[in-house]
């Protein structure tokens, strides 16, 4: 299985930087120099590539790969997505967890009654806030904090969490 770490948006600079934008949560281990990462469309591997070097920029990483040294062999990268492979993922603390493993989540509130299923994940700031579509396709956004979340359970996408007052209505 791939995981999901970024997307390329667009060219940055002649020798070959691309624009991306990141969807993970270890972009410092993701995008270090020496990574091998996968380009690819969809399911289809592009190309495998190593990072030559990385850095913050206003909402967007710029990435070099080692290889691709200018506009031109940038441009053929644009609107690819950026993957590694599941095995590459480390261990996580106890109370992490990646964004693959709490999307599609049933979730369930103390009295069991079914919410809806966790659809995204929006990370503002200070907390996680996972997005809800619940009946009528309604969203609802859960905080991931301790008084809300109580129990979490991976293997049978299950998540209880206690309704704050003022929280889903």
């Amino acid at each position: 299985m791939r995981l999901k770490v970024g997307k390329i948006v667009n060219t940055h600079s002649l020798k070959g930087e691309v624009k991306v934008i990141s969807s993970t949560d270890f972009e410092e281990e993701r995008f270090k120099k020496g990574s091998k990462l996968l380009i690819t469309r969809g399911n289809q591997l592009i190309r495998e590539v190593v990072v030559q070097s990385y850095r913050n920029h206003k909402n967007f990483l710029l990435v070099k790969f080692e290889g691709i040294d200018s506009v031109e062999e940038a441009e053929k990268l644009k609107n690819l997505q950026i993957k590694i492979d599941s095995d590459k993922v480390g261990e996580l603390e106890e109370n992490e967890f990646y964004f693959h493993q709490i999307i599609g989540c049933e979730v369930f509130d103390e009295n069991d009654k079914n919410l809806g299923e966790i659809i995204d994940i929006l990370t503002p700031g200070a907390n996680d806030v996972w997005v809800i579509k619940g009946e009528n396709g309604k969203e609802i956004l859960i905080p991931y904090i301790e008084d809300v979340v109580k129990k979490i359970d991976i293997t049978n996408k299950k998540v209880n969490i206690e309704v704050m007052e003022g929280l889903i209505d």
